[in-house]
């Protein structure tokens, strides 16, 4: 069981600090790589190949401006991508959600802005397979929806 984080860039390690922390909270393992789908991909179809020898992980790529990094992941791996571009502003925003949004065919990969749900996403992706993490996914809604009563 994994979550491979991986970052277009080393300026996006802050954003990736906010996903680690969720996955620390349920105690799920998680690596991050800085893999340019634009400078080196050859390095993402290296380490993709790698991983798809793996069971049970799921990538939270995090890139902006163009993301390319999500498809290429996706377009080779057999495990699921979750896309959750940085940005600094709403025009940022903006061009880093259009450009994970929309995949070209046959390279889905799931988008979702907020660090921590991404974070979230992909341990109950985990939790599928994992009757302890999916017991800790619910005593963490239970949590939540007690905040309400």
């Amino acid at each position: 069981m994994l979550i491979s984080i991986i970052l277009g860039s080393e300026s996006d390690k802050a954003h990736a600090e906010k996903i680690v922390k969720v996955l620390a909270e349920f105690g799920v393992p998680y690596e991050i790589k800085v893999l340019s789908a634009h400078k080196v991909p050859e390095l993402c179809f290296e380490y993709v190949k790698e991983m798809n020898k793996k069971a049970d992980v799921v990538y939270i790529t995090c890139a902006g401006r163009s993301n390319g990094l999500s498809g290429v992941i996706s377009g080779s791996s057999v495990h699921p991508v979750i896309a959750c571009p940085p940005f600094s502003d709403k025009a940022d925003y903006l061009a880093n959600i259009h450009s994970s949004v929309l995949m070209p065919s046959d390279t889905p990969a799931m988008t979702v802005a907020d660090p921590q749900n991404a974070a979230l996403a992909a341990v109950k992706i985990l939790a599928l397979k994992d009757k302890t993490l999916a017991d800790k996914v619910a005593a963490r809604i239970a949590d939540v929806k007690g905040k309400f009563k």
